[in-house]
This record gives C-alpha cells, structure tokens and sequence, in this order.
C-alpha cells in the first residue's frame, strides 16, 4: 500500500490532473478520488457513486497483492459515506461490509508508518461508517460497540489536530441523541465545539447541526437558529451544497415547533423536492412524516394518511426502524382521529415494541403519553357511566409514571436555562396528570402531586452525567427530528466519557443539579408513604431513569421559629394553579385547591403593572409611583382582593379565623410556585365587603423547597449561637462606580441618616460587629468589604449577616437563578464565576453554590468559603426573586443552602428614600427605606423574626388604612419576606 512518497498504483501522475488531487495511488485514481469528492460535495451522488463504481471495476482488474485490496478498501470506504449521504443503507452495508473484509485481510500484511497510518485511517472511517449505519437502523447497541472498537483503535492514529477524534464524537452526539439523551449530547457536542480545530471543516457545521436540532427538540428556537445559521455559513464556505440543503429541513422542524406551520410547510416542500429530485430517499421520508404531521394540524386526513403511507414505507425499505416507528406512532393519533381504535391500538404498540426493544425509553413514555391522551379525549367525548373511574386509573397509569419521566429529564441537562425551557416542554405532560386527578377527586393524589413538584431539584456539586428526551406538541405527537438526523458523512467518533480539556468544558459548564428528594407524607422519620410511590416505581421500572433522589425528607418540616399553629401552603403550576395545605402545631387537617389559569394569569398580571419592573430602571420605578395599584390605597386594595378571589380559597380563610379564635394567631408558611412567587400573600384581602388583610389574621412566612435543606451543617454554622458578632454590610462602595451611577449609592453620604446611625450604634452598644469600627459612619461605604473578607469573617462564625446594597437578579426568562448578583467592593480580579461589570466583579449566587470547584482542581464548595449565619438579611432590589424561577438557586436560597435558618429578602425591586423624595416629593426626614431595614434588623435580633416583622407590617398596614400616605404604601414594606426551608 502507499508508502512515503510512491504511487502504489497506476501509471504515475498525470501533469493535466488538478493539481489539489493528493498523490496516493498514480493515475487514474488520485485523480478519480478528487472528482468523486467534488460530486459528493456538490450534492451529484449517483456521478459520485458512478465514479467510484467505475475506479472499483478497474482496481478489481489489477492483479491482486496487499496494495491493490487497500485501494479497494479504500475505495469502498468512499462509497459507502455517499450511500449515507444518500440513505441508500442497503448499499452502505454492502460496501462497508466489503471494506472492512478487505481491511481485516491485509491487516498483517507488511507495512511501513505511512501505510500504517493510512490502513488506520480507512479502517476508523469504516467503523465509524459502520457505527452510523447501525444507528440509522435502530441498532444501537451495535452501533455503540462500534464506535468503542473505534476508540480503542484512535490512539494507535496519529491524529495531532484531533480531526478524527471530533468525527468520533460527532457520532457519539448522533448516538446519544437517538436514544433521546439530550442533555449529554448537548454536553458532548458543546465541549467538542469548543475543541474541534478549525482545520476539521467538515465536522465542525454537522457539530454546529446537532446543537441547532438539539436546541430546536428542547424549545430553544433563537439558540437553534443560531447553530443553523453557522453551520450554513461553513457548508458554503467548503461547497457543500447537500449540507446546505438538509438545512432547510432542520429550519422547518423548528420553525413547526415554533408554530410557525407556514413557514414550515413551505420549507419542508421545498427540501423535499431537492430530496426526491437527489433520490434520497430517508431525508424524503423525514419530510413526508413532517408534512403528514402538519396535514393532520390542518385538517387534511387524506393527504396525511397519503404521506404517511408513503414515509413509512420509505422507511421500512431502508430499514431504518426507529424513523419507521416514529412514523407508526404518528399513524396511531391519526387513526384516532378517524376513530379506527383498533388501528390506533395495533400501530402504538407496533411503535412501542421498536423503542422498547431499541432501549429508547423515553420514546416509550411518548407513546404511554398519548394513549393516556387518547382516554381522556375519549372520556371527554362518551359517557364511560359506572366504568369511568376504571378509565380515569389506567390514564394515569400511563400518564404519570411517564410524565414523572420526561420532567425527570431536565436533570441531564448541564445549564438551568436548558433545563427550563424543557420544562416548559415536559409541563404539557403534568398538566394532564392534574387534570385526571382533578377529574378522579383524589384529594390524595392531587396532594401527593404538589408535594412532590414543590420538593424541588438537588444541587448536585459532583459532575454528573446527563440524558433527556423532548416532548411534543400537546394536541398530537410529532417525532424530534433529531431522533432520526442523519450525518451525511462517514465520519463520527466518541467515547463513553471525555477527556482532557473536552471533559473539563462539558462538566463545568451551568449548574448542574439533580432529581428531588422523595417526600415522606408523615413528620415522622423512619419507613411511611412516600408521595407518588408507586407511580416513582413505575417510571423508574419502565423507562430506566431515576425520578427522585433515595433520601427521603418529610412533607412536614417543623421549627423553632414558632410554637402556635401553623399551616403549610404549597402551589404549583400545572396549567390552573394547585393548592394544598397542612394544619400542624394544635390544628389539625388539611384541604386542597384550584385556581383556574386565566383567573390567575390575569390577577399576576395587574401586580406585575403595579411593581417597579427589573429591568425597567428609573422610569418603571417612576410608572409604579405615579401609575402603579400600590401607590393608591382605593386601586391597592382592588388589587389585594383581585389576588385573593384568583388565589386564595374561603376554606382556608374560614379555618385561619377559627384556629385564631381558639388558639391565637396561627403561623401560615407558603411555598409558592414561579407564577406566583412575587405575590405579597400578607396583603390579601381574603374578605369580601371589608379589608380584612391575611396579615390581619396571621404571621406569614415563605417557605423555599425542601431540597435546600442541608443535610448536616457546615462546620462554621455549628459555631454560630447567639454570642457570635452581626456582620454589617452596609451600602458598599462598588469599584468603578460613582455614588450616583447606576451601582452607586443606596442610603447616601456615610453619617446622614441618623436612623442607620442608630442602628449601628445600638449593634455596637450590644456586642461585636464586624467590621470593626469606631463610630456609626465608619459602617457605610466601605471600601475593604469584598469577597475574601466576607468569607474569613463567616468561616470565623457569626450570629447574623445584615447586606444592604446593591442586587442584580437574573432574568426570569433565562431561567438561570443562580446568575443573581450582590455587589461587594470586588475587584474585577477577583477570583469568581460572574462577568466583570467595569472595574468590578459581583458576586454571584453561583459563587456561594459552587465556590472554587469549577476554578481549581483543589476547590471547594461555596458552603465552606461562605458559610451563612443562621440569620440573613438581604435587602435588595428584588434579592429573593429565587422562587420566580423552576431551580429556586439564588441569592437567598443559597444562603439556606449554605446553613442559613432565616434569610429575609425582597419580592420585587425596592424604591430607596431618594426614590420617595424625588418620585413622591416627600421630605428629607423622612426615610421609608431607613424604617425597613431598622425593622428587618430589630426581627432578626426577635426571638420569633417572622412575628416581630409581621408586627411591623401590621403597623404599616394600618398607617396606610388611615392616611394612604406614599411611605406607608405596601411598594416597599410588603416586598419584604422571611424565607425559611
């Protein structure tokens, strides 16, 4: 075979040849070999397949020697990436197979290092072909052991550019996303990306394809565009006319996903005449599924039935078997729709058997989804009489376990933002679990639901692997493209795990998190119910994936923060907004409720136009002032009972009058759901006629998931009693900033209001602060209170932390909670996971989670550099804004995480006192905002804070009853709240 710088075979070079074609085996091959290449690019298969066809026939009539079985390899090699290119898998397995022979034959035939190189080269491009040929017809275990004999065969290449090490896991991303593991092919192909070199010019736009389809199957469409934009600009760039247009396939499926079925009718329409007009014929397949699909949306079941038919078919003679079944599954809802039960039935199952048999699992909770579907269109639609409670059972046997399943698959994802946006995907699937139990009355049921979505995610500091799977649209099912892409090359590599640098970029990218807690449905500790048992058991025997987390935690959590009665109030979002609530503490009973979404969406609403917007800056603070329901006592309280009607049941009122009547005032804890997290529940006017506010009948307190909890204290923590000094962060001065920018600020000139100066010296007078100082004024505007200060004063134990400053939260839309900031006197050399802003980096809720770890090969966790005191007080602009989010890991709940009992916080962002001078014209002596923080400080020196700043909310309350003054309004003081676990 070719060695050092020879021709093998043929008569030597040609001086009329291109002179790009690479010198290997003499005319009329090297020649032969680049034309074929420029076929295949310009998208002409069947000149590309006729050209090697034509080479092959010529080799075979060489006389045969170890040289002559290579060039054939070789060439068979090439032939079988076009036969991919254009899904003829028949032919690919037949010339894969003959390469690998002719391989395999000469493998110990002598060689020298050049034409060792070369027959390792060919043979990876043949295992790697076979791998993909394997996965395009459902085998993918095969496929699988493929690629492992290709990674073992890499380290043997010399591969210094890493160029067949991206092709490698280019097909480890197209492996993991047919088995529906989105999250680590999301991670695989990012870190790839990131480490592909720019010379690999075919694998980086089909890296850049697989982000865009990922992106596209888990909601995150401007991603998705992004990736396909891209990829096209490197087809065009390299000729590649075939790349170019699967693109527009790629573009329709998310632009359907999207709901835009125009768009996408038309883009399918015109990929799929390039597809028919080039023969091939899987991509055609894919399109036909896709414009069935949006024929059925549009109510044409002729035409769908018809390209139905015809994609299945293409399918079935390729022997593609999953896209087969992807097809099948979207037959069985058509055959429903025409009310062919017994078809439906027959091809469901016929789909299930493939994904089942496949280990496509995920795939397999789609189908328990539809056919749950099914039964409650069919209950919908007939009277079932004395056998619908049987039929609403075996919905929910379908539905719930997988359900469970597809939410359970964010936890593979690597960044909340990924996470979120497939909840909102996998939420479709819930919300028709409530909807049984509400149809079924199973108060139980329903509670058990709430319990179990409001457990919330466990922060996972270990770097775990991922997998996911997407979920469709929620009136029919439609098949992820990407479950059946197809890699128009013979390249793809990968292994199992990544290493080196790759490793590093896929793991330590987001917050990685992992399943819930089970809930124990007793206080008691030892073995008892668990929510939702059975139905964990069942999603976790069906579908192969774990739903929740061994440790088991119970529903009810008691404290010493009161010793009256308390209830327990969770929400969560599922379409209408669920309620349940627990007496505790003397009382005893419980109660269920449901809002209707509309009735909820629309009182959210008007608070959303009443607060200051987050990102609104000076003009939303000036609209909530002059426009806003808060800033008038008359619209306040139209508001306050807006709220109350949408959210809060009567029962629940009646039982909080009774118990206070016989017991006192009860304590109500309420964990709220992202909808409604912003909600002032004290202000509730929970009667009709009179403005009886929910803070007029008992002390409330917010309450963050129970996977927040940590499972023993920090050692610091342990040390924190009641001797240890209050550390006082008090308007800190942030570099680069001046006292009237944007970061500047908050309570103005160090000594000028004599209320905070009191307060300092009251903390003083009564034991140690940290930092030292010896007059009030030495307290504000520091310059030395960074992050490295902060983590030696709490590592040394303290009692309470008092920041008053500046917050930036995150955007709710992000779905990134973790990415709220508090502004210390950091420099932007500071070691930490945020951007620097200026001269200056924040510190951020995922610096207190994360600590070093993703920084240092020695780091820790931010539990150890920041251990919480077992009180804080974060007063800033919308600080505990945490709970808006699905993943509550903001700043206050990572104050819980690191051992905090009690942080106070904020809902919505604060107006300042020179808010209400400028806004509201309001006098220099008077200072709403100075007020707050005196009080939020006296509750946390209170032996019961929630009461003591209940009291103090009560007092405003009524101040704001008698005279609607501005500094009363509920703008500032009801944005405050105790969160606790």
């Amino acid at each position: 075979m070719p060695d050092e710088d020879e021709s093998a075979v043929g008569d030597g070079v040609d001086p009329t040849t291109d002179h790009a074609v690479t010198r290997l085996y003499g005319e009329p091959f090297d020649s032969g070999f680049a034309r074929a290449e420029r076929l295949h690019l310009a998208a002409d298969l069947a000149g590309a397949v006729a050209v090697y066809q034509e080479l092959l026939t010529l080799a075979e009539s060489i006389e045969d020697s170890p040289d002559v079985r290579f060039l054939r390899a070789h060439l068979l090699a090439d032939m079988t990436s076009v036969h991919l290119a254009a899904t003829d898998l028949a032919g690919a397995e037949d010339t894969n197979k003959r390469s690998r022979a002719l391989l395999d034959d000469i493998a110990s035939a002598p060689m020298g290092p050049r034409g060792r190189q070369l027959w390792l080269e060919v043979l990876l491009r043949t295992l790697i072909a076979g791998a993909d040929l394997l996965r395009r017809t459902g085998r993918l275990d095969e496929a699988l052991a493929c690629l492992d004999e290709a990674a073992v065969r890499l380290p043997e290449f010399d591969d210094p550019d890493g160029l067949r090490a991206s092709e490698l896991g280019l097909n480890r991303v197209h492996l993991l996303m047919d088995r529906g593991e989105w999250g680590a092919a999301e991670d695989q192909a990012s870190a790839l990306l990131a480490t592909t070199p720019a010379t690999a010019v075919e694998t980086v736009p089909r890296l850049l394809v697989a982000l865009g389809l990922i992106c596209s199957s888990t909601g995150r469409f401007d991603p998705a565009e992004d990736c396909f934009a891209r990829a096209e600009d490197h087809f065009r760039a390299i000729g590649d006319t075939g790349g170019q247009r699967t693109l527009l396939a790629h573009r329709a499926y998310a632009a359907m996903h999207r709901g835009e079925l125009d768009l996408a009718e038309r883009l399918f329409a015109e990929a799929s005449a390039f597809f028919e007009r080039q023969r091939w014929f899987g991509d055609l397949a894919v399109c036909e599924q896709a414009r069935a699909f949006l024929a059925g949306r549009r109510g044409d079941a002729l035409g769908a039935e018809e390209l139905l038919a015809a994609s299945l078919t293409r399918f079935e003679r390729l022997g593609a078997s999953i896209a087969a079944a992807d097809t099948m599954l979207l037959g069985a809802q058509h055959a429903y729709d025409r009310g062919d039960i017994d078809e439906m039935k027959r091809l469901a199952q016929s789909a299930r058997d493939v994904y089942q048999e496949r280990e496509i699992y995920e795939r397999c909770a789609q189908v328990d989804l539809m056919l749950a579907r099914t039964l409650e269109d069919n209950l919908n639609r007939t009277d079932h009489g004395d056998h619908e409670r049987q039929s609403i059972d075996t919905a929910l046997s379908f539905a719930l376990p997988a359900a469970l399943a597809l939410e359970a698959a964010r936890y593979d994802f690597a960044t909340a933002h990924a996470r979120s946006q497939w909840l909102e995907l996998a939420d479709d699937a819930m919300q028709l679990v409530f909807r049984l139990a509400t149809r079924r009355q199973d108060q139980g049921l329903l509670f058990e639901l709430a319990e179990h979505r409001c457990a919330g995610a466990s922060l996972a500091l270990d770097r775990t692997p991922p997998a996911a799977e997407p979920v469709e649209d929620p009136a029919s099912v439609f098949p992820s493209a990407a479950m059946k892409s197809y890699a128009h090359h013979e390249h793809a590599e990968g292994t199992m795990t990544l290493g080196g640098v790759a490793a590093e970029a896929a793991a330590s990218v987001g917050l990685r998190v992992a399943p819930p807690p089970k809930v124990r449905m007793s206080a008691e500790s030892g073995p008892g119910r668990v929510a939702l048992q059975e139905y964990i058991a069942a999603a976790e025997f069906r579908y192969h994936r774990r739903i929740a987390h061994e440790e088991a935690v119970p529903f009810w959590i008691t404290d010493d923060l009161t010793s009256l009665p308390v209830v327990q109030v969770r929400l969560a979002d599922a379409g209408d907004l669920f309620m349940t609530w627990t007496w505790a503490g003397g009382a005893r009973g419980f109660g269920t409720g449901q809002g209707p979404c509309a009735e909820v969406d629309r009182a959210v609403r008007e608070l959303a136009d009443a607060l200051p917007g987050a990102g609104d800056g000076a003009e939303g603070m000036r609209r909530a002032f002059d426009e806003g329901a808060l800033a008038e006592y008359g619209s306040e309280r139209r508001l306050a009972r807006t709220l109350a009607e949408a959210l809060w049941p009567e029962q629940l009122t009646a039982q909080i009058r009774q118990v206070a009547e016989q017991a006192g005032r009860p304590l109500v804890r309420i964990q709220p759901s992202p909808r409604v997290a912003q909600v002032p529940w004290e202000l509730l006017a929970v009667d009709d006629g009179t403005d009886v506010r929910l803070i007029d009948l008992a002390d409330v307190v917010t309450t963050a998931p129970a996977s927040l909890r940590p499972a023993e204290p920090t050692p610091a923590t342990a040390q924190n009693t009641g001797t240890g000094p209050v550390v006082l962060v008090l308007d800190p001065r942030v570099p680069g900033f001046r006292a009237d920018s944007p970061l500047g600020s908050v309570l103005g000139p160090p000594g000028s209001d004599p209320e905070l100066s009191a307060l300092v010296q009251a903390r003083l007078d009564a034991g140690a602060v940290v930092p030292s100082v010896a007059t009030p004024a030495e307290a504000f505007r520091r310059t030395d209170l960074d992050r490295d200060w902060l983590s030696e004063v709490l590592r040394k134990g303290a009692r309470r932390l008092m920041y008053v400053g500046h917050v930036s939260g995150a955007p709710v839309e992000g779905g990134q909670s973790e990415d709220g900031t508090l502004h210390l006197c950091c420099e932007a050399g500071a070691s930490g996971l945020a951007e620097p802003l200026r001269t200056h980096r924040p510190l951020s809720a995922k610096d207190l989670l994360l600590g070093s770890l993703p920084l240092r090969a020695d780091g820790e966790p931010g539990a150890r550099i920041w251990p919480a005191p077992p009180r804080v007080a974060l007063i800033g602009c919308e600080s505990g804004g945490d709970l808006r989010f699905a993943e509550s890991f903001g700043l206050a709940t990572a104050m819980l995480h690191n051992g905090a009992e009690l942080v106070t916080a904020t809902r919505w962002v604060l107006p300042t006192s020179f808010a209400f001078h400028r806004l509201a014209q309001l006098p220099q002596s008077v200072r709403p905002l100075s007020e707050a923080i005196v009080a939020v400080d006296t509750a946390h020196e209170d032996e019961d804070p929630v009461r003591s700043l209940g009291g103090w909310q009560r007092e405003q309350l009524d101040r704001w009853r008698a005279d609607g003054r501005i500094e009363h309004s509920p703008l500032l003081w009801a944005a405050m709240t105790c969160i606790v676990v």
